[in-house]
């Protein structure tokens, strides 16, 4: 699997049957460049328009957007748990979904605009994850601290911090992504992650992947 940063909280996964799964994908108000994507699927964790500009993907017969168990493709599944995206209840920015992809032998996280500590039932029905898409800069967000308690929770191997301010978006009121890695003592800087479950011993624990938009 190879998985890319498109920008804020879109990915775009890569598996070895060729199919592609982008995560999230944002419009133009988020402030990083659109890039436009072709995929089979998209996972949109919630209604808000840095997270579900599913317009800038292109061929993608597949939209989840709904929590519960989805197939994909014949050993592609989906489970999307929902949460909420602050930490009262919901009422402040609504719902949200995680979602966990198993493929190839992976689990795979990508938790959106995640607003709290995930309860142990929602723990339970992700861990253990092999790779994490975790949001990071706080504010609208779990913050640093969280997230690293979430990474925990869900007994992350690989993390890859996302939804931290940066050179497009550097007038929100969010934290930049070394807020985070500091608490692991550093990450590797990476243009792309590829993985498979065979080489997770070889991964680094923490990766900031190089948007693709600002290239």
């Amino acid at each position: 699997m190879i998985i890319s940063c498109i920008g804020h909280a879109e990915f775009l996964l890569e598996l070895d049957n060729g199919m592609r799964i982008v995560t999230d994908p944002y419009d133009a108000s988020c402030g990083y460049p659109i890039l436009p994507m072709k995929a089979d699927g998209v996972l949109v964790s919630h209604g808000h328009h840095d997270h579900n500009a599913v317009e800038n993907v292109q061929g993608a017969s597949r939209i989840i957007d709904t929590a519960g168990r989805h197939t994909l493709a014949p050993g592609v599944e989906v489970t999307a748990v929902p949460c909420f995206h602050d930490e009262a209840q919901g009422s402040k920015r609504g719902n949200n979904l995680m979602f966990l992809l198993e493929a190839e032998g992976l689990r795979v996280a990508h938790l959106g605009d995640l607003g709290h500590l995930p309860t142990p039932e929602q723990a339970a029905a992700l861990a253990p994850v092999d790779v994490l898409m975790l949001p990071v800069g706080g504010f609208y967000t779990i913050d640093a601290e969280t997230a690293r308690e979430t990474a925990q929770l869900l007994q992350a191997q690989v993390i890859l911090p996302m939804h931290y301010r940066s050179a497009a978006n550097a007038d929100w009121p969010i934290s930049p992504v070394e807020d985070f890695v500091q608490l692991y003592g550093g990450a590797e800087r990476l243009n792309l992650l590829r993985v498979c479950k065979g080489d997770m011993d070889c991964q680094p624990a923490v990766a900031v992947l190089e948007p693709q938009s600002l290239k």
